[in-house]
């Protein structure tokens, strides 16, 4: 089941997605899990750390939880 998560109107990268969905403690963290190809966006691998973001994009942690933006 997919969750929503809030990142409001501005701008917003992957890593600071997983940052504020509370699935890592900080960038270091995040950069690793997403370098390693633990995260998928849209179904995909997503290897890079600065990816912008959208409204209604889904992301995934692999073989975990994932959320929809809103």
């Amino acid at each position: 089941m997919t969750e929503p998560l809030n990142v409001g109107d501005r701008p917003i990268n992957l890593t600071q997605v997983l940052k504020l969905s509370g699935w890592v403690a900080h960038g270091g963290e995040a950069k690793a899990l997403i370098a390693d190809g633990m995260v998928r966006v849209n179904g995909e691998v997503e290897l890079r750390k600065r990816r912008q973001m959208a409204l209604g994009d889904v992301v995934q942690l692999e073989g975990g939880p994932s959320l929809t933006l809103v």
